[in-house]
């Protein structure tokens, strides 16, 4: 697939026409999602209207932007004016926006061409993409398997080749872990670093939205277009944005990357990968975590230290504790935030006797087993006489997760780990909620502090399917989190490409 780079390149100097470029897409599109189900949405004629307006663009002497005609997935909850919003959800099933969320507007401002809306786990609840009211999603290197959730659609849009870009959100690890599944890079900014304005919320202090690429170049084009500070944000950080492309050929000379122990055991012969180095540490290991994941973690490591990085053990011991207080704090937040769907204002509406009846049959028919199991959770843990029990402990876990992050990042300018316990699973082989929430293990602890952390693949595990590395920084920490990413990427093994040749039973893409 070509990148977004080269495209931009291209449509920018006038050898390639944006239309062009779009049918392209549009044809793969129609030809394998049909299997794929990546998108709830193709936006094909707005998308020939905006390709159109690009090439008018070049053709008077403008430059649309870093991102001239390239095509864009958005994950369905990003607020898109006058396209349906789901959240793939049958609360908000035909729901249009009267406004675009600010990354819609910077990606579109930057020339991107939205190609349509990707399934999700509804309202982002969900490691797998099994939960969408309209379907699950497919792994483009599998069928029989997830592409790993929520964001599962934007992953395998771009696993599939469908779009060279497209944003997600994240907020236990839902744009990393469908990365590592779908052998893709997937960046979770720093919280605040991207505005969440016209992000549909699930759990606000966690969520944040961030791209998918096939290459890091191209997901630090993207990171570059959508960060900045936002007035209409009130969480947003109003910090310059650095030149994020620029940090990729900097090399790890010098750098200081530490081996999460929890996350990895105590490698090869019980020995520090990369021998002995500030912080060397071990901590309790979590269980879980395949072996050939872990494998392909500390070779990560080792083509680091190759590269010339310092590498050690950390102990981050919080990370232990990490499951269960996102488990208490994320429901908390979703119990509040979806309040909002009642039958009143917006969304589905299903008539009774009186407003109770009303509010109750309305979200009974428009949430999913899931959504709906948070929701009793999160009410009961905020509830009288057990908020300081479970609510209040959790909160305080978290503070002591940010504490010990601090310390590590200390000895160590970013941490490495896997992404993802496993590699993509077969649908319904994880059914149990629990041995569901467990791919979060990995990734949740970085929602917790706010800290950026992206995925970058490296290798391959069972049955030849892609691996993904997670790496780590401190917050607004992104130049030297790519810097590392860029050199893993050179140092990764071939990944071998989707079979989407030997897709069969195409019955063209899916649109609402």
């Amino acid at each position: 697939m070509t990148s977004a780079h080269v495209i931009a390149s291209e449509v920018r100097a006038g050898t390639r026409r944006a239309t062009d470029v779009l049918e392209d897409f549009l044809g793969r599109v129609a030809t394998h999602d049909g299997d794929v189900h990546a998108f709830n949405t193709v936006t094909a004629e707005q998308a020939r209207a905006a390709a159109a307006a690009i090439d008018a663009a070049v053709e008077g002497g403008r430059d649309p932007g870093p991102l001239a005609g390239v095509p864009v997935a958005f994950k369905d909850n990003l607020c898109t004016r006058g396209v349906a919003t789901t959240c793939s959800s049958r609360m908000l099933e035909g729901w249009q926006p009267p406004y675009d969320a600010t990354v819609v507007q910077a990606m579109t401002a930057a020339g991107a061409v939205m190609i349509g809306k990707t399934n999700l786990d509804e309202f982002a609840m969900g490691s797998s993409t099994e939960h969408s009211a309209f379907g699950p999603t497919r792994n483009p290197y599998d069928l029989a398997r997830v592409p790993g959730g929520s964001s599962g659609g934007s992953a395998a849009a771009v696993a599939a080749g469908f779009a060279p870009l497209a944003l997600g959100s994240d907020t236990g690890g839902s744009i990393r872990q469908p990365a590592s599944l779908c052998g893709i890079v997937g960046i979770k900014p720093t919280y605040g670093r991207v505005s969440r304005y016209g992000l549909v919320a699930f759990a606000s202090s966690f969520d944040q939205i961030g791209p998918f690429a096939a290459d890091v170049a191209d997901a630090a084009l993207a990171l570059d277009v959508i960060s900045g500070h936002d007035p209409a944000d009130s969480t947003s950080i109003p910090a310059a944005v650095p030149d994020f492309e620029a940090a990729l050929a900097r090399g790890v000379e010098g750098l200081r990357v530490g081996v999460v122990s929890e996350l990895t055991g105590s490698g090869r012969n019980g020995a520090a990968t990369g021998g002995p180095a500030p912080g060397d540490a071990a901590g309790e290991v979590l269980d879980g975590i395949d072996a050939d994941v872990t494998e392909r973690v500390l070779e990560a490591a080792d083509a680091l230290a190759d590269a010339g990085a310092t590498v050690g053990r950390v102990s981050v011991p919080a990370v232990t504790y990490g499951l269960t207080a996102y488990y208490l704090i994320a429901p908390a937040e979703a119990s509040s935030n979806l309040a909002r769907y009642d039958g009143t204002r917006y969304g589905l509406r299903v008539e009774g006797a009186d407003v109770e009846e009303m509010n109750r049959l309305t979200r009974r028919a428009g949430f999913g087993d899931e959504v709906k199991a948070r929701i009793m959770l999160g009410t009961f843990a905020l509830s009288a006489g057990y908020y300081d029990a479970y609510y209040g402990k959790a909160q305080r876990v978290r503070m002591l997760t940010r504490r010990d992050f601090d310390a590590a990042y200390a000895d160590f300018d970013v941490l490495l780990s896997p992404t993802s316990p496993c590699v993509a699973f077969r649908f319904g082989e994880r059914a149990d909620p629990m041995t569901m929430y467990r791919c979060d293990t990995c990734t949740i602890p970085s929602n917790l502090s706010g800290d950026p952390a992206m995925s970058v693949p490296f290798g391959t595990g069972a049955e030849g399917l892609p691996v993904g590395v997670q790496v780590m920084a401190p917050a607004l920490g992104e130049e030297t989190m790519l810097t590392v990413a860029a050199a893993l990427e050179r140092a990764a093994p071939p990944l071998p490409k989707p079979p989407l040749a030997a897709v069969t039973g195409s019955t063209g893409a899916r649109r609402r």
